[in-house]
């Protein structure tokens, strides 16, 4: 009994803080990746670029200022433009769900994560992004039907009231 309480209450403690597992970035972190590829354009080889710029765009995806994951966003939408393995474009497709997802971007990171699992459906990563996706739509339309009920409910009120003093 004490388990089936110690779940439910987990579950209404995850519906209000968001409750995804997608790991945040620190800003050092993000700033030794941005160093890394400054260096690595002065002279590393093409690879070695691609890979510092992967990282770059991870962690600027994963960053909890608005402004860094837009800049993810940028980076990755760009690199998407020059042709990759499938496998790389499947890892940029998702950064960049990640990215819409952070920016509350749910219906374009649902249809990027779609085109991940078409690449490789039982994608752990891409399954747990999705899930995290719909759950935080459903959460969004339950809290939006809940303020409509409260707003038709003091309209109701206040017309009830306002009959109730005419008589």
């Amino acid at each position: 009994m004490d388990s089936k309480m110690g779940n439910f209450f987990d579950s209404i403690g995850s519906f209000f803080s968001g409750g995804d597992k997608i790991p945040w970035c620190d800003r050092d972190v993000i700033l030794e990746c941005e160093k890394e590829v400054r260096s690595a354009t002065d002279g590393d080889s093409e690879d070695q670029k691609k890979e510092s710029i992967m990282r770059f765009s991870w962690a600027l995806v994963h960053s909890r200022q608005a402004e860094d994951i837009h800049r993810g966003i940028a980076m990755l939408e760009a690199s998407l433009a020059s042709s990759s393995p499938p496998l790389q474009d499947r890892e940029k497709l998702y950064l960049l769900a990640v990215g819409y997802y952070r920016t509350g971007d749910y219906s374009r990171s649902r249809q990027l994560v779609e085109r991940c699992l078409e690449v490789q459906p039982d994608w752990r990563q891409a399954l747990a992004l999705k899930q995290s996706i719909e759950d935080k739509i459903a959460k969004d339309g339950v809290i939006g039907i809940g303020i409509t009920a409260t707003a038709v409910g003091l309209i109701a009120g206040g017309i009830a009231a306002a009959l109730a003093r005419k008589k």
